[in-house]
């Protein structure tokens, strides 16, 4: 089973609003609403791709509610547990004219030690060895900034493999734990080693000393440029295809899905790079957070091209 964490989730409306403008009167001429949360959009993905997963994420009010049953409406199998207040809504403005993305994302509720000890200890009584655990997105406000090293440590002691989406500080602490999979993208990658990577030899060269600290896997997304992957054995620059560009919002979620995927079929590293930056590549052609379907993924798997560093 792969199990994804959302602790801070949020419901994702959509606006198209063309010449969006500052100070200005703006009018929406198209909205959706998706579940969002990167733990959820990658549960998302993963369904079109034909996987399974279980969702956990903290929901609470009629937003929450909301999420929940478009999520169940997904095939996707919702692990709820109740939040201190209302689930928070992110606006994304699309302006299709002037070509920009506008993310404005509210904080969303408190979490207190107490709630995510107690979700925590349900996820760790439900794992078994070999699942999938993804830890990913930003934390709620009341987390420890070492939430996710501690729920790192706590399911890879309970044998699932831990994959690690996130940033800053959470990050850092997170890496600390040395999980199974971490996927930085380069500006992360930057942060966490004090200094701006030049070129694509400097980023292998950080995402192979994380490995040799003792993460398994380090995924260094680069947006358009694709991804390096690295392990004990091998580094792969994968290119990804150029594709028109509906919404970036959840790209790296989709590859974080991808590789999940892979890894619980147990495909080889040039296989899951090839479906990872795909499966990136169909989801950026969406609008919102909706995930790609599954066809489209494979039309674009045979223009994703490897090479060994």
């Amino acid at each position: 089973m792969i199990y994804t964490v959302t602790l801070n989730p949020a419901l994702d409306k959509t606006a198209t609003v063309p010449r969006f403008a500052l100070d200005a009167v703006n009018r929406i001429t198209d909205l959706r609403e998706d579940p969002g949360g990167k733990g959820i959009n990658v549960s998302k993905v993963i369904a079109k791709l034909g996987g399974r997963s279980r969702a956990l994420a903290l929901l609470g009010g009629s937003v929450g509610e909301k999420i929940s049953s478009l999520l169940a409406a997904g095939g996707i199998d919702v692990w709820a547990f109740a939040a201190s207040g209302e689930t928070r809504t992110n606006l994304k403005v699309v302006d299709p004219e002037l070509d920009t993305h506008t993310d404005i994302n509210e904080p969303g509720p408190e979490a207190t030690v107490a709630q995510l000890d107690a979700m925590l200890g349900e996820l760790t009584g439900a794992v078994e060895r070999g699942d999938i655990v993804v830890l990913s997105g930003s934390l709620p406000k009341g987390a420890p900034v070492g939430t996710y090293g501690a729920w790192a440590r706590a399911c890879s002691g309970a044998g699932a493999k831990v994959f690690l989406d996130a940033d800053g500080a959470a990050l850092s602490k997170g890496l600390e734990a040395r999980p199974y999979l971490a996927k930085p993208n380069d500006a992360e990658l930057s942060r966490i080693c004090g200094r701006a990577l030049a070129d694509e030899g400097e980023i292998a060269a950080e995402a192979r000393a994380l490995v040799e600290g003792g993460v398994g896997r380090v995924v260094v997304s680069m947006g358009g440029a694709g991804a390096l992957i690295a392990d004990g054995e091998h580094v792969l620059l994968a290119r990804s295809p150029k594709v028109p560009v509906g919404s970036t919002v959840g790209a790296g979620d989709s590859v974080v899905a991808a590789l999940a995927y892979a890894e619980e079929r147990g495909m080889g590293l040039e296989d899951t790079a090839r479906l990872a930056m795909a499966t990136g590549a169909a989801n950026v052609m969406q609008s919102g957070t909706q995930a790609a379907e599954r066809e489209l993924v494979d039309s674009l798997l045979d223009k994703v091209s490897i090479e060994a560093l």
